[in-house]
């Protein structure tokens, strides 16, 4: 009797292992991540600041929205820089053709001095 329930534990335990490491039964999810419409231009955004303020580090960006005027398109950033341990916010607007996506204006303004 107690040989045949320690068989019986171990065979349990043997189905019970064999169906926790068989790759059937996990499920994975391979679902890519949705690049957002705005990165490609929060990328200009970027560069651009780097361009304006080249000696300042950007730690944080946040897309703000995008409007549509007409045919333009406006998308909005706001990004967070330190330089030399001053940081401020820029707010990037980029204006350009809603179909073509041709820029036509790209503004930067400097928001607020954080020390």
């Amino acid at each position: 009797m107690n040989k045949s329930l320690i068989t019986s534990c171990l065979c349990i335990l043997f189905i019970f292992t064999l169906f926790l490491n068989s790759p059937h039964n996990i499920n994975i999810v391979n679902a890519e991540k949705a690049i957002p419409s705005h990165a490609k231009w929060g990328k200009i955004a970027m560069q651009k600041a780097r361009e304006r303020y080249p000696s300042a580090k950007i730690y944080d960006y946040l897309h703000v929205k995008r409007e549509q005027k007409g045919d333009y398109s406006v998308e909005t950033f706001k990004l967070w820089l330190d330089e030399n341990n001053k940081k401020f916010e820029v707010i990037v607007n980029i204006h350009f053709d809603t179909k073509s996506e041709k820029i036509s204006k790209i503004s930067l303004q400097r928001q607020s001095t954080h020390t």
